[in-house]
C-alpha cells in the first residue's frame, strides 16, 4: 500500500511539473508574441519617419489660376489631416512648370493631362503615375469640336438639336438628353441653356481661326491635331491656329466670335455656364475626339511606397464623401478613381510621335 501511495505521489507531482513546464512555455510563447508585436510596431514606425515633413501637390491650370487655387485648398486640408504631415498645393502657369517641379523635387505630386503625363514621363523616367481619374465609370474621354451657332449651317448639313456625341464602337454618335451622362450642361441647372449638337464636317474648318487650348493638351490639341492631317489638312498652315491656354478659354473665343471653331475637353461649355447662361446653344459641337486615357496624379518614384498608398487611399477615401464629390467636381470633375497603369497611354504615346512630338515643348 505504501508503494502504491508513493507511485501516486510521483504520478501527481510529475503532472504538475509538466503543468508548469507548459505554463512557461505559454509564457515563454507570449513574450516572443510581445517581442514580436514590438518588432513590427518597430518597422512601421521607421517607415513612417521616411516620410517627408511636407507634400507639395502641384496642378496644371484648366480654369482660372486663382480660381483653381482657391478650389484644391480643401483638398489639401484633408489630405493633411489623413496623411498627418502638411500637404502644400500650388498651381502652375502652364505644363511646363509642372514637369520642371517636378523633376527638380520641388514637388512630390502633380495633376497632368496624359500627354502632359507622356512627356514628363519621358523627361524624368522616376515619375510614376499613381492614380487615373474615373469619371462617371468611365477612365477615358474625348475631345470635343465646336463652332457658333452662327456658322453651324458651314458645316452642319442638319439643324442642331440637344443631345451630346459619345464615341460608340468608335463612332460619334449623337444621343439624347436622357441617354448619355457626359451631357453636363443645362438640363442640370435651371435657367441654362441645354446643349445643342449637330453633325459637322471637319473638313468644312480648313482656311478658319481654330482655338486649341495649349500645345501639351491631349484633348485641346494633339488628338484634334491629327484628326485633321487625317483629313489632309495642316493644323500649322491650313488653319490659323490660336493657344487659348485652357479649356474654358477656348470655349469663351468661341462664344465671342474671337475663333471659327474650337476645342476642349468633354463638355468644358460648363466651366462659364454660370456667367454665359447661352453658351450651350450659342456653341455647337460637331464632333468628338477618338478616345484619350483621363488624367493622372503622377509622383516621384523615390517616395516610400507606403506612403504612396497612404496617398491613393485617403483620395479614394475623400471622393467618397459628399464633400468630396462636389470638390473634385469643381477641380477637375472626377467622380472616381483607379490604380494608373503604365501602359494605357501606350496610345498617347503613340499619337505625339505619330505629330512628331517626342520631347517637351518649351
Amino acid at each position: 500500500m505504501r508503494i502504491k501511495k508513493w507511485l501516486l505521489l510521483v504520478l501527481v507531482l510529475g503532472l504538475v511539473i509538466a503543468a508548469c513546464g507548459d505554463d512557461e512555455t505559454t509564457t515563454t510563447a507570449g513574450a516572443e508574441e510581445t517581442t514580436t508585436t514590438a518588432a513590427e510596431e518597430t518597422t512601421t514606425t521607421a517607415a513612417a519617419s521616411e516620410w517627408p515633413d511636407t507634400l507639395t501637390f502641384g496642378f496644371v491650370p484648366s480654369q482660372e489660376q486663382s480660381e483653381l487655387q482657391d478650389d484644391i485648398q480643401p483638398f489639401m486640408d484633408v489630405l493633411s489631416e489623413a496623411l498627418g504631415i502638411d500637404v502644400e498645393g500650388f498651381v502652375t502657369t502652364d505644363y511646363t512648370g509642372l514637369v520642371v517641379a517636378m523633376g527638380s523635387g520641388q514637388a512630390d505630386l502633380g495633376a497632368f493631362g496624359p500627354f502632359g503625363y507622356v512627356l514628363a514621363k519621358q523627361e524624368y523616367p522616376t515619375i510614376e503615375a499613381l492614380i487615373q481619374s474615373v469619371r462617371y465609370g468611365a477612365a477615358t474621354y474625348h475631345g470635343q469640336w465646336f463652332v457658333n451657332v452662327a456658322d453651324v449651317g458651314d458645316v452642319c448639313a442638319e439643324a442642331p438639336a440637344p443631345g451630346a456625341f459619345e464615341n460608340i464602337d468608335g463612332v460619334p454618335t449623337l444621343m439624347g438628353l436622357d441617354e448619355t451622362v457626359a451631357l453636363i450642361v443645362g438640363e442640370i441647372d435651371e435657367g441654362v441653356d441645354p446643349g445643342l449638337a449637330c453633325e459637322g464636317d471637319l473638313s468644312a474648318l480648313a482656311g478658319h481661326t481654330i482655338a486649341f487650348t495649349t500645345e501639351t493638351s491631349t484633348s485641346g490639341y494633339l488628338f484634334p491635331a491629327l484628326q485633321l492631317i487625317g483629313l489632309g489638312i495642316d493644323p500649322e498652315t491650313d488653319v490659323t491656329p490660336i493657344f487659348s491656354g485652357g479649356h474654358d478659354a477656348a470655349v469663351i473665343a468661341v462664344y465671342n466670335g474671337d475663333a471659327y471653331a474650337g476645342v476642349s475637353y468633354d463638355d468644358a461649355r460648363r466651366e462659364i455656364r454660370d456667367t454665359n447662361t447661352d453658351v450651350g446653344s450659342v456653341v455647337v459641337v460637331i464632333g468628338l475626339t477618338p478616345e484619350i486615357p483621363n488624367d493622372v496624379v503622377a509622383v516621384r518614384g523615390d517616395l516610400p511606397q507606403d506612403l504612396k498608398d497612404a496617398i491613393y487611399d485617403a483620395i479614394a477615401d475623400y471622393l467618397a464623401t459628399e464633400e468630396g464629390q462636389a470638390v473634385f467636381d469643381t477641380i477637375y470633375e472626377w467622380t472616381d478613381i483607379r490604380r494608373a497603369v503604365e501602359s494605357d497611354f501606350d496610345v498617347v504615346r503613340d499619337a505625339a510621335e505619330e505629330l512628331g512630338i517626342t520631347e517637351p515643348i518649351d
